[in-house]
């Protein structure tokens, strides 16, 4: 396939990002609402051909790798960066300026996560990266007249340098350990030269830059502000789709550049695995804001999907990207509740979830379907992903981190609980009026829900897809 077809994907999404800078500049601003629309459209037609390239193979330019794996990961973002454009339409409206620069930077950021997980060299993955950070530190601070959202600006925008430093640091000595950004000349240099002191550190270096990626621990600190501070359909996609990023990134760069030290990263990553699960469950129970509580429930679940990586197999590859497909869907679902709420209340705070069964009952079911997915409670997707990321260990023989990941999922299980009392056992505030919800912003919703009670009953598809595109990544 020639190079500008493998690279369809990515044009497009340029072009579409492009197109909608341009339009928010030429369309008068009463006009604009219009903008949301065609951003949605654009990046479902950005999905399907997406989709309709998953066997799709090549490298171009010697560097960027078009396999599987990355094509899911693709199929993935932009099925993020879709429910967070429906998301928006009736909070950007509410701002009532830059609405086009606002999806315009939505669809960037999806195209650095797309050139993140399909790099393979050092250079546009940093790259990648970067084109994703500053994309997040404008829209985590779009909110002009909340002091709270220029604070989370500020604060990605001061961490994310500093993390970006040190991945930087980390895969300039890996360039100079191993002579080649070329992630399989990396490989071919590390097997046969061995671990350097300089190679050994620059990993050390690496796993830290990504861990401030993915919020493991003790590298979350920058994410409960920024995604309290952030507009809320900014923080689940923040939540979603670049933790998957990272992840892709984490992957191809470990797996596919480092396999042979996987002896000496492997004791990193289980601890980090340990201290995110537990840290983030555990400070995850005070929360009496919502999105605060998300924050810490999203830290928890880049415990989980760290054991993907522990497992160091096709199976733990396979569960992280089948978990990380169904966890789209879970947490955007509980963003877009808490989005909806926001819309009518104006508020984030837990207690005022009071009663809100009966002022908006697809609020209060899409919002506890979606916690108990995450919690991985039957029948929900979000079970069978946990089943796949434990099995995956157990195989390794670390049933310990087995039987610590379903303790840890039995706490999520309290905190999350809590937000269902107060929902359908509170009472509502007197005078509250029912929770309005848009009809684009209720569609996606609902579709989130179906997704979370398909996948649970018959996962087989996705499964296939996951596990297919996995073994696609070990056997190019």
């Amino acid at each position: 396939m020639a190079s500008l077809q493998l690279l369809t994907v990515e044009i497009l999404t340029a072009a579409l990002g492009l197109g909608l800078l341009a339009l928010g500049l030429l369309v008068p601003q009463n006009d604009r609402r219009g903008i949301g629309y065609v951003a949605a459209a654009g990046l479902a037609g950005l999905m399907v051909a997406a989709f309709s390239m998953r066997d799709a193979s090549g490298v171009v330019l010697g560097g960027y790798v078009i396999d599987p794996f990355g094509t899911y990961f693709k199929v993935l973002f932009l099925a993020a960066a879709l429910l967070t454009a429906v998301c928006s339409f009736e909070y950007v409206e509410k701002m009532g300026f830059n609405q086009g620069e606002y999806y315009a930077l939505l669809v960037l950021a999806t195209l650095g996560m797309m050139i993140l997980a399909s790099s393979g060299e050092l250079i546009s993955l940093y790259l990648g990266l970067e084109l994703m950070t500053i994309t997040f530190c404008i829209l985590a601070a779009y909110r002009l007249d909340d002091a709270r959202s220029a604070e989370a600006g500020i604060k990605y925008i001061l961490l994310g340098a500093m993390s970006s430093a040190i991945l930087l640091y980390g895969l300039s000595l890996v360039y100079g350990a191993s002579g080649s950004t070329v992630i399989k000349e990396i490989a071919q240099a590390v097997a046969t030269g061995g671990a350097s002191p300089a190679l050994l550190l620059g990993t050390i270096f690496l796993l830290a830059g990504f861990a401030f990626k993915v919020t493991a621990v003790p590298f979350h600190m920058w994410s409960p502000d920024v995604y309290e501070g952030a507009p809320t359909p900014v923080t689940g996609f923040l939540s979603v789709a670049s933790k998957a990023a990272g992840f892709a990134a984490l992957v191809r760069v470990f797996f596919g550049a480092l396999p042979d030290l996987h002896n000496f990263w492997m004791q990193l990553f289980i601890a980090l695995a340990v201290l995110t699960m537990v840290l983030g469950n555990l400070v995850a129970i005070p929360q009496t804001n919502i999105k605060r509580l998300l924050a810490y429930s999203s830290i928890s679940q880049a415990g989980y999907l760290l054991l993907g990586v522990v497992s160091f197999s096709v199976l733990g590859i396979g569960a992280i990207m089948y978990y990380a497909m169904l966890y789209v869907f879970g947490n955007m679902g509980a963003f877009m509740a808490a989005t909806a709420f926001y819309n009518t209340d104006g508020s984030d705070e837990i207690r005022d979830y009071a009663g809100l069964a009966r002022r908006s009952p697809l609020v209060a079911a899409v919002m506890l379907f979606s916690l108990l997915s995450l919690a991985g409670i039957p029948p929900m997707a979000g079970f069978v992903g946990k089943f796949y990321l434990f099995m995956s260990i157990i195989s390794r023989g670390y049933i310990w981190l087995a039987i610590l990941g379903i303790l840890m999922s039995m706490v999520s299980v309290y905190y999350y609980l809590l937000v269902a009392k107060a929902m359908y056992l509170g009472n509502p505030p007197e005078g509250s009026r029912p929770v309005r919800v848009a009809p684009g912003l209720q569609i996606a919703m609902i579709v989130s829900l179906l997704v979370l009670f398909l996948l649970g009953i018959y996962p087989t598809p996705l499964t296939n897809y996951a596990m297919n595109s996995a073994v696609a990544f070990f056997m190019p």
